[in-house]
């Protein structure tokens, strides 16, 4: 595997912190919070110098990245640019270690919501504002990805074939440029519009900023301690629920809806998706018997995978929250999860095998929810393999957070919100964690397993078996 073909483009993806700490820069001389303006400056030092150097040593390789490549640069960018992020954490007033800084980073990049900090209104403006931006770039990249790596059919396992996807036979170091921009103008429209639409419904710049960065990018990091202290009528609950639902679709299905109608009939995943939200929220709101709005904000919340949760929900009700996490949303957004497509899949295979059995001589139909798409073989088969792997994932990390202070409940229940990126709340009915208090070898494993759910385990597999088992 050619590493140094990797650097030239894990270089250009460090530019963006830069920006990032350039923003906070002007924010803090702006609004005269300058107690802790020296380590954004040193952020912006280090990963110019950083990128700048990176770029420099892998240009002449830049064209022969292939796909192992593009995975080991994948893994890298969710290790090494926590690395930068950590820098305003550990170097404020606030006595955080550096594996803790490296926590909130990490955290924040891959959009799980984890914080070491317990008062989250009392942190400077400026470094709530970062933790944001972390949430915001983590989810930028993550769909590039998404787009120009896990779109590859060599690997095939996120399965983005089987959903809408703008981008058709492109080449990662040719195309990289153009789709990226094209991807980065879509991903700020959508931030725009969330972002006016809370600022239009009452909440405050600030809370309505923060909000906007962790909602696009699925993220859990809030400006406040609950959500409740930020919604507080139903416009703005409905409100919310329709950026949660945007999250949760495709990432192109806005685009389609403005500038591509006739590719917006194509979006049948977020069709379906939309009938299961529909589906859950009546079940719950009959259940439960509470305001409406609520139930829409926290179903759509779970099977976003950003965690955060309006009102009281009964304690017997986590169990079906956290199930909702492992549904997750399209193939082709910032959501983690098993996803519901490749559920469908599982289901419709199982049951097409069933009735093999009963019926050998029955015309099966194995088209995908009614789209010009059919299951085969190495669908089952991958989505069959995803499923094991998940729950290796979840035994293995379960087992470790056992030897913390957690029971058996909370070790399980937090283990599925980390497999899923997923922020705890009280609607998964698990105690309150203080992340700061665990091990240092449970919060090693956390962002480990934060990284892997991200990009998947099998990502890290396919590696393993190009760099010690080459082909």
């Amino acid at each position: 595997m050619r590493i140094k073909s990797s650097l030239y483009f894990l270089g250009l993806s460090c530019l963006p912190i830069s920006i990032m700490s350039l923003i906070n820069i002007f924010y803090s001389f702006y609004f005269n919070y300058l107690q802790n303006v020296s380590s954004y400056i040193l952020v912006l030092i280090i990963s110019l110098v950083f990128g700048l150097a990176l770029i420099f040593i892998g240009k002449k390789a830049s064209q022969n990245i292939g796909i192992y490549e593009q995975l080991f640069l994948t893994l890298a960018i969710f290790f090494i640019l926590p690395l930068l992020i950590l820098v305003p954490f550990f170097l404020s007033d606030y006595n955080v270690t550096f594996l803790d800084s490296y926590f909130e980073s990490v955290s924040g990049f891959t959009g799980t919501g984890f914080s070491i900090f317990e008062n989250v209104k009392n942190l400077d403006p400026p470094l709530i504002l970062w933790r944001s931006s972390s949430q915001w770039i983590g989810g930028f990249y993550f769909v590039i990805f998404l787009i120009l790596i896990f779109s590859n059919k060599q690997l095939n396992f996120k399965m983005i074939d089987l959903s809408f996807n703008l981008e058709k036979k492109i080449s990662f170091s040719s195309n990289l440029i153009s789709v990226t921009n094209r991807i980065f103008f879509i991903y700020l429209f959508l931030t725009i519009f969330v972002f006016f639409g809370f600022l239009i419904s009452g909440i405050r710049i600030f809370d309505s900023l923060n909000l906007t960065m962790t909602v696009v990018s699925s993220g859990g990091f809030l400006s406040v301690e609950s959500l409740g202290d930020i919604i507080k009528t139903n416009l703005q609950s409905l409100y919310l629920s329709i950026t949660f639902l945007i999250s949760i679709l495709n990432f192109y299905i806005i685009y389609n809806l403005i500038f591509n109608r006739e590719m917006f009939k194509k979006h049948k995943e977020d069709l379906y998706l939309v009938i299961l939200t529909l589906i859950f929220t009546i079940f719950f709101f009959f259940l439960n018997d509470t305001n409406l709005a609520q139930v829409l904000v926290n179903v759509l919340s779970s099977i976003g995978n950003s965690g955060l949760s309006l009102g009281e929900t009964p304690k017997n009700f986590g169990l079906f929250f956290i199930v909702l996490t492992l549904i997750g949303g399209s193939v082709l957004s910032n959501t983690s999860g098993l996803k519901f497509i490749r559920l469908y899949i599982l289901i419709k295979g199982f049951t097409m095998e069933i009735v093999k059995l009963v019926k050998p001589n029955l015309v099966i139909n194995k088209s995908i929810m009614f789209s010009e798409n059919q299951i085969n073989t190495e669908n089952i088969k991958m989505s069959f393999l995803i499923f094991i792997l998940f729950f290796l994932s979840l035994f293995i990390l379960s087992s470790i957070l056992l030897i913390d202070f957690l029971d058996f409940e909370n070790s399980f229940k937090l283990s599925i919100l980390t497999l899923t990126n997923t922020a705890p709340s009280n609607i998964y009915s698990i105690d309150n964690i203080l992340f700061a208090d665990l091990f240092t070898f449970s919060k090693i494993s956390l962002i480990i397993f934060m990284v892997i759910a991200k990009v998947e385990l099998l990502a890290i597999f396919l590696l393993f078996r190009k760099v010690f088992f080459k082909d």
